[in-house]
């Protein structure tokens, strides 16, 4: 035996217990399900969150111990005059289509139908109320500056919070979320927060950068503010290759891992996330249409404000409303294998970067969505063997390098056909919780 070789055998063996301290009053593990807006945003009659302690309870017979919310907190805690809209919020979507549907009835999360009213603070009280109940806790974080106001029919709150300053977002952000923590902890509801993200996906909403002077010191107050809680912000894409450029006042690693790979490589080939293309749609999208599919032109587009307070486009809208989700799953099918080794490398090294530096940092760390990306409503590539075998990898990789809270996939559910694959989430909620 020599020591003269000294490479990766002779290197110590990593750390892979938990990445950051949790209250004892926590659970040890989150098994998460992402609601984000759509609690409230598809809670009319017969829709998926119409009786919200129901849908807590399916939740929790699934193996989850933790829900991801929108708790919409510029609306109910900003102080922006939004009060009596918020008591008397008018849901409607995307709006109405020509076709005699709606905008967004075949994108995932956008197909909210609308025509209900809801009291949004009564709703988030009564939702708490049912964690309780059924043992679970809340993730709170905000999308109104990603797409929440978007499905209201009343522009108000999006015209107030568009009207602040983009350098004060964050301020006024932390104002908002300790407002609406003072409102929760007199309702007897702080023991149920998990964490608190000042905003989801900071580095894709109409916010500032986050690692600048604003937003570090607007998570740094709120923090102060209120110790006992995890508070952070989240991304959609950290950057993964530099992450001493994460800011160090965030008190979890609440991290988002996608890996597009194929997804990616089809959607620059239709073009379906631009704006304003000439052409559009182009043939390679149209030959993925529906037969009935409209015309761009016949289709229209949601009102324009509507578009303005959402990241996704009229192309968008129109290309998940309209393609044949058969087509578009046969053509991922067919080149995934071209992607397969990177999307597994990709997920891995993801997961295992947010881990190191939650670890380096002291903090949990969250891996709040995932797996492989925005694909139409009744696309089933996700969904499928390949979706849930990088899904699996994922998760495995977190839990082996100490990640608290995990999510099945983005799509896992009660408003995404994957919620009713309940074996499969049984089963690797079980492998989540056992770790």
């Amino acid at each position: 035996m020599t020591d003269r070789y000294l490479g990766a055998g002779a290197a110590a063996s990593p750390d892979l217990g938990p990445t950051g301290a949790v209250p004892t009053h926590l659970p040890s593990r989150l098994a998460i399900t992402l609601w984000d807006f759509s609690w409230y945003t598809q809670a009319g009659p017969g829709q998926p969150y119409a009786d919200l302690d129901a849908a807590v309870a399916d939740a929790a017979s699934l193996g989850y111990n933790a829900i991801r919310i929108c708790a919409a907190p510029l609306l109910l805690g900003g102080a922006l005059g939004l009060d009596e809209l918020a008591e008397d919020l008018p849901i409607e979507g995307l709006g109405s289509a020509p076709n005699g549907g709606h905008y967004g009835e075949r994108t995932r999360w956008y197909d909210a139908p609308g025509g209900f009213r809801v009291d949004l603070r009564d709703r988030l009280d009564r939702l708490f109320r049912a964690a309780r109940r059924h043992d679970m806790v809340i993730v709170l974080a905000s999308w109104e500056y990603q797409q929440s106001p978007a499905f209201c029919a009343d522009p108000r709150w999006f015209e107030a919070i568009d009207a602040v300053p983009l350098a004060d977002r964050y301020d006024v952000l932390a104002d908002a979320w300790t407002d609406l923590l003072r409102w929760l902890t007199a309702h007897g509801h702080r023991d149920r927060i998990a964490l608190v993200e000042l905003h989801n996906e900071v580095d894709f909403s109409i916010l500032p950068d986050i690692a600048g002077a604003a937003g570090r010191a607007a998570v740094r107050r709120l923090r102060d503010a209120h110790p006992d809680l995890f508070v952070t912000a989240s991304y959609g894409k950290p950057p993964h290759l530099a992450m001493h450029q994460v800011p160090a006042e965030l008190g979890a690693a609440q991290f988002h891992v996608y890996s597009y790979g194929v997804l990616d490589e089809l959607q620059k080939r239709i073009d379906i996330r631009s704006e304003g293309t000439e052409g559009f749609p182009n043939s390679a999208l149209r030959s993925l249409l529906r037969a009935d599919a409209p015309t761009f032109a016949e289709y229209g587009r949601p009102a324009a404000w509507k578009l303005r307070a959402t990241v996704v486009t009229d192309q968008m809208v129109y290309g998940y409303d309209w393609v044949d989700p058969h087509a578009w799953d046969t053509w991922l099918d067919a080149h995934y294998p071209e992607f397969a080794a990177v999307m597994h490398r990709e997920i891995e090294s993801r997961v295992i970067a947010i881990a190191e530096w939650a670890r380096w940092r002291e903090v949990p760390a969250v891996i709040g969505e995932g797996w492989v990306g925005y694909t139409p409503l009744l696309g089933t590539f996700e969904e499928g063997d390949t979706g849930r075998a990088l899904a699996e990898h994922g998760i495995r990789t977190a839990l082996e390098r100490g990640v608290w809270g995990v999510v099945l996939s983005s799509n896992a559910a009660p408003h995404h056909p994957l919620w009713q694959q309940r074996d499969w989430q049984t089963q690797m909620n079980a492998e989540i919780l056992s770790a």
